[in-house]
């Protein structure tokens, strides 16, 4: 039997400080808005449970869409986004310093990693490690799943075999989300079917 899952990107947030973080992150209220929609718009799918990110900002678009779904919220650690690595604590920018060694993980380097953080592959493996334990929870169902958009675009081409550029075609915005399908060991994404917003 086939699992779906429907993955996310958080609503929009504001951040507790102008330095870069790993952490934090409280939605706006445009976030929340996003949030309810996104409940709003998967009511008729069946969405058994909801499983998210242990970041703030992904925790609360979760709960604002479990509420609407009227289900449960499970939270995971391999969903978190990207680390920032030595980024962290600094007024650095991240689109500087992280987007070329996205690039490089693009290109097909499989040791791109961010200084003092995690390798673009390592975000890759745990990210998917959580929604095979998704899919295997909700075999012949549907799962929503809130995470970020870099652990999106990295993870999602390697999932379902796409060449890693298509990464770019990833950009979600605030409750966007690609819907995925597990049949056996095989993913797809069910239908092309991505909603940006």
């Amino acid at each position: 039997m086939a699992a779906r899952i429907l993955l996310a990107r958080h609503g929009l947030a504001d951040y507790e400080t102008e330095l870069v973080t790993d952490d934090g992150g409280s939605l706006t209220q445009e976030g929340r808005g996003q949030g309810r929609t996104l409940g709003g718009r998967l009511r008729s799918e069946g969405v058994e449970a909801v499983w998210c990110s242990p970041l703030s900002r992904a925790v609360q678009t979760a709960e604002l869409a479990a509420g609407v779904l009227g289900v449960e919220v499970t939270v995971r650690e391999g969903l978190r986004e990207y680390g920032v690595g030595s980024l962290a604590g600094t007024d650095g920018s991240e689109t500087e310093v992280i987007g070329p060694v996205f690039e490089r993980w693009v290109g097909g380097d499989d040791e791109a990693t961010i200084p003092g953080g995690e390798a673009v592959s390592g975000v890759v493996a745990r990210v998917r490690a959580v929604l095979e334990e998704v899919a295997d929870r909700h075999e012949g169902g549907t799962a929503l799943v809130v995470s970020h958009g870099g652990a999106i675009m990295a993870t999602v081409p390697v999932l379902v075999g796409r060449p890693r550029a298509s990464a770019w075609d990833l950009l979600l915005g605030g409750g966007g989300y690609v819907d995925l399908v597990r049949a056996g060991a095989t993913w797809s994404v069910a239908t092309e079917h991505l909603r940006l917003d």
